[in-house]
């Protein structure tokens, strides 16, 4: 049969190929025992490894999901590949030449297309990278060097530069023998009426890596001002390229992604280069897409997350099951990414921080006017990201009103029931009674009545929707937030003082200046059991229509 490759070619591959390597770059793996390796398995969503690999005799298996084979076999399922595809791949990986039955060459017309695809991408790669050094290219190097990159680091993150022209790549593509039908399938073109033409023209190109290193899309920045295009523009949705999947820099990061158990997420190419070059290593971009749930996954697989909760810290620090930091920026913005990356985290085993530098710098500002150091600084400033959401929440309301702690509370007490840690929850409900000024025991209430009212809601809306996990479309009810409040602690001589203030006024209403009284704010008492009070003579018409009332232990 045309293009069957040979029975002895295929066991050379499966051979030849180490199963731990290959399965390594998707999966973390530590020891299991003499003989085998574990770590999360790839294909299912788990809490502790269940994924075996047995590197002396090339198989893998999932005890969890039952799953299991070569190292063919998991290639094809990785990345979904045919058979003949994931064989090309490893041999491509060796350097090995494959043979094909009737023929010693793989027939020329019936290629494999992720292969072709690939290959028409290495091409594009090298053809970008080499337009940078031409004399068109002065507004993309004069861009890089206003940021500070040098030729160098260009080189190192494969920057090239894409010529102004309708047909400069396409014409260099069919010399090397690709068709029309597949250069459309690339996404390194696009359709006009009058054939096809270079999708991207007169800009600056970042390739976009999967996590072997093979280029599988590009990203390109507008250079000029007559170009009528966005800012940024990716490659379409291809075979190869699904963005909902990829991160740029993770090629670069995956291996001290694995050794430090990191992972910084920031928001842009050059914000990825200038933290490599920062000394953070581990830092990786999304393209054109928000963080999500399959880049959790990825994510997971590559720290090995499998720890909840233990030796987790509120600030700074390391965790066992590692560190997801993301950066954003200081505006608006910024800071409703940072929100929805809270409904991200409870899909993570890992402590979740969040890195906001004051000024509102990202990390390629950063470096420019502060240089390294301050990159690495941002990072090491994270704070715990319930924090950060928190006190996001905590500045829409003015907290020196009643009025706003009570709405700060009802709109807080959600988000500490949504942490997964019970371990954490009681700790954050106690920096929530102090950041709000309000005691303990109405903030515990308030989160007790949070959580059980996240048991009550649909799987479906608990488990994602648009609303962060953990968080209620409805506020926390009233008598969760104490206007029956907690009996004040009369240990407390502000509390003692307040309440035999509150027994003169009602005991002895005519013996006080009653006007003077029923003009004072809320706020002049700060207990909030005894402002409760204090509110309540004042409805019923102030001291001169208030009645004798026991207000005892």
């Amino acid at each position: 049969m045309p293009g069957l490759i040979k029975r002895e070619d295929v066991d050379a591959v499966r051979e030849r190929s180490r199963i731990e390597d290959i399965v390594g770059e998707q999966v973390s793996l530590r020891s299991a025992g003499v003989g085998s390796m574990k770590g999360l398995c790839p294909f299912h969503d788990e809490k502790s490894p269940s994924f075996h690999v047995r590197p002396q005799v090339g198989r893998w298996h999932c005890f969890g999901c039952s799953e299991g084979g070569d190292v063919i076999s998991f290639v094809q399922k990785m990345d979904g590949l045919s058979f003949s595809e994931a064989v090309e791949y490893l041999a491509g990986r060796l350097g090995y030449q494959l043979r094909y039955e009737e023929g010693s060459q793989r027939p020329e017309d019936q290629p494999g297309r992720r292969q072709r695809l690939l290959e028409a991408h290495r091409v594009a790669a090298t053809f970008y990278q080499e337009q940078l050094n031409t004399p068109e290219a002065a507004t993309a190097v004069a861009f890089l060097k206003e940021r500070s990159f040098k030729q160098e680091d260009a080189a190192h993150f494969g920057v090239g530069y894409a010529p102004k022209g309708w047909d400069n790549l396409y014409r260099v593509l069919r010399a090397k023998g690709f068709t029309d039908q597949e250069l459309q399938i690339t996404g390194l073109m696009s359709q006009g009426g009058r054939g096809i033409y270079d999708r991207f023209r007169g800009r600056l190109m970042w390739p976009i890596r999967d996590v072997t290193g093979e280029t599988i899309g590009f990203g390109a920045r507008k250079l000029y001002d007559d170009d009528q295009g966005p800012k940024y523009l990716n490659t379409p949705e291809t075979p190869l390229y699904k963005k909902s999947n990829v991160l740029y820099g993770i090629d670069l990061a995956k291996r001290e992604i694995a050794k430090n158990k990191q992972t910084v997420v920031v928001e842009g190419y050059t914000d990825v280069m200038a933290a490599h070059l920062s000394g953070v290593t581990t830092a990786v971009a999304t393209c054109g897409t928000a963080f999500g749930s399959d880049h959790v996954r990825f994510v997971r697989r590559l720290m090995g997350d499998t720890h909840v909760g233990g030796g987790v810290k509120l600030a700074g620090g390391g965790s066992q099951g590692g560190e997801i930091i993301f950066t954003f920026d200081g505006d608006a913005a910024g800071q409703k990414a940072a929100m929805r990356a809270f409904g991200e985290d409870q899909k993570f085993y890992a402590q979740t921080f969040v890195a906001v530098e004051p000024t509102g710098m990202v990390p390629c500002d950063l470096r420019i006017k502060r240089g390294p150091q301050a990159v690495q600084a941002l990072v090491n400033s994270r704070l715990p990201l319930f924090e950060f959401v928190i006190k996001t929440t905590l500045k829409d309301f003015n907290l020196d009103t009643a009025e706003g702690r009570i709405g700060a509370l009802r709109a807080c007490a959600p988000v500490v029931a949504g942490i997964r840690d019970t371990a954490l929850r009681p700790e954050y409900t106690r920096l929530l009674a102090g950041w709000l000024g309000v005691d303990h025991d109405s903030v515990a209430r308030a989160v007790a009545n949070a959580v059980r009212d996240a048991k009550k809601q649909p799987p479906a809306l608990a488990e994602g929707g648009s609303r962060p996990a953990g968080v209620q479309s409805n506020p926390v009810p009233t008598d969760a937030v104490s206007f029956g409040p907690a009996r004040p602690d009369l240990r407390d001589p502000v509390a003692r003082l307040e309440k035999q203030t509150l027994e003169v006024l009602l005991q002895h209403p005519h013996a006080i200046i009653a006007d003077v009284i029923d003009a004072l704010p809320s706020q002049a008492f700060v207990v909030p059991a005894w402002r409760a009070v204090f509110d309540a003579i004042r409805a019923s018409g102030g001291l001169r229509q208030a009645s004798y009332l026991d207000i005892g232990n």
